[in-house]
């Protein structure tokens, strides 16, 4: 097989192949077994046809051409491999050249243009120091902490007074466009100031007792109307005040397993105090990754960039096509900080030399499950099913490189080493507890540089 290359662009080639006689004649011959499988051929028992004869009957424009779909995928995958291409979107394959009989001395011929990831050179890990700011846990903290709990014991209670921020409001909505109804709800329940419904519902809420009703513009946020303008009337049925229960030792004791409001506080602050150390960790992720990407310039590939922002954009606006110069750059920026970090987390993964088990995608993929409460065997199932293993696996390995390259370096916080064995595992850990480390890890890092797929 002869292999010829083209750079388009940083992270574009075009590779031309050209494939041997003696390598695309056992494509032929499995073409040819496949095809005598399917047909009836007098004087022959199914399945045993000579291929002469599937030549002759069924014509060596199908077996080459089956042949064809067969070969050019695998050995599209050989050239890549050969070359140390690492793609980063389907090919366009060009069939160019395809022998017309068995005599024919004329080679497959094919074009491939793809994108790729470009050659990274990364830093040495070997004396990497990387400098993490110290988890700071202050009183505030516990107090919201508390606060957020004395919440959940909260009742409401109906109040004869115009409405106002922190209230609770039922109420019935009916929008309007051009004096046609084409939207109406009764009976909601919603919080004033939380901004969870319409645009200038807050606004309208604001002031009104039970039994009033007024009438504002807003934009529909769902349905066959999305994104318009209507004319939207809000009516009170009541008021409801959130009513909070005291902060003492006897809410202590029917919140949680302790006696007195202290011990509860002593408690929260332990659990804010290991929150601290977990955002640490990510910052500390986060840190390594931005250090291997110092003083690299690393090209983006176009038409993957392209792809991801306007899958960003639909989560950003109801009309991609409408979207702001503002909605816009924010797209791009994201995209691009997404696209360096997954193509520096693969440098790492080959630098690191990492290797990805069955063991290690499986927990991976039944981690993900978990996070959406999905059963795992049907989740993988899906993932299998919808050619989606690939992407499992490269991010299992990019989990497991980020793993294995921030065990090589020093973190540091106020000048002392940064213990993060808690979060990374560490080199002495059997496999099958590394790979649960692994894909642990995997899916966070898959929640925060890849969601959308994840969801």
């Amino acid at each position: 097989m002869k292999i010829s290359v083209r750079n388009l662009e940083p992270t574009k080639v075009r590779l031309t192949v050209t494939v041997d006689t003696e390598e695309f004649e056992p494509y032929l011959e499995q073409s040819r077994k496949e095809i005598a499988k399917q047909v009836n051929v007098p004087g022959f028992r199914k399945g045993h046809v000579p291929g002469k004869i599937i030549d002759q009957r069924i014509g060596f424009a199908a077996v080459a051409g089956e042949a064809v779909n067969n070969a050019v995928p695998e050995l599209y995958s050989k050239a890549m491999d050969e070359k140390k291409f690492q793609p980063m979107a389907q090919p366009e394959i060009d069939v160019q050249e395809v022998p017309q009989s068995a005599k024919d001395e004329t080679k497959l011929k094919f074009v491939a243009t793809v994108e790729r990831r470009p050659d990274i050179e990364l830093p040495e890990l070997d004396g990497m120091e990387i400098e993490v700011a110290k988890p700071e846990v202050s009183d505030e903290d516990v107090e919201k902490r508390l606060e957020s709990l004395r919440q959940r014991f909260g009742t409401l209670v109906g109040v004869d007074r115009p409405a106002a921020k922190g209230d609770f409001a039922n109420i019935d909505l009916n929008a309007q466009i051009d004096g046609e109804t084409v939207d109406s709800q009764e009976g909601v329940s919603y919080e004033l100031g939380s901004g969870t419904m319409l645009d200038g519902l807050d606004e309208a809420l604001e002031g009104l007792s039970a039994g009033e009703e007024t009438t504002f513009e807003g934009t529909l946020e769902a349905g066959d109307h999305e994104g318009e303008k209507a004319q939207i009337k809000v009516k009170v049925n009541s008021v409801k005040a959130e009513e909070l229960p005291e902060l003492d030792d006897d809410f202590a004791k029917d919140a949680s397993e302790f006696d007195t409001l202290d011990e509860l506080k002593a408690d929260m602050r332990k659990a804010a105090e290991k929150d601290a150390e977990g955002r640490q960790a990510t910052e500390a992720r986060d840190a390594f990754i931005e250090k291997l990407k110092e003083g690299l310039e690393i090209p983006v590939p176009k038409g993957v960039k392209a792809d991801m922002v306007a899958e960003h954009l639909k989560g950003m606006t109801p009309d991609p096509e409408k979207a702001t110069k503002e909605q816009k750059a924010e797209a791009e920026e994201s995209v691009e900080k997404e696209l360096r970090d997954q193509m520096v987390l693969d440098a790492l993964a080959q630098k690191m030399e990492v290797q990805v088990t069955q063991l290690d995608v499986t927990n991976f993929l039944a981690s993900i499950a978990q996070q959406y409460g999905m059963d795992p065997s049907q989740f993988i199932n899906a993932i299998v099913n919808n050619g989606q293993l690939g992407s499992a696996v490269q991010e299992v390995g990019r989990s497991k490189g980020l793993l294995a390259g921030m065990r090589a370096v020093t973190f540091k916080s106020d000048g002392e080493v940064l213990d993060l064995s808690a979060f990374l595992g560490d080199d002495t850990q059997n496999e099958e507890d590394e790979s649960v480390a692994a894909a642990s890890a995997a899916a966070a890092v898959a929640d925060e540089l890849s969601s959308s797929d994840a969801e």
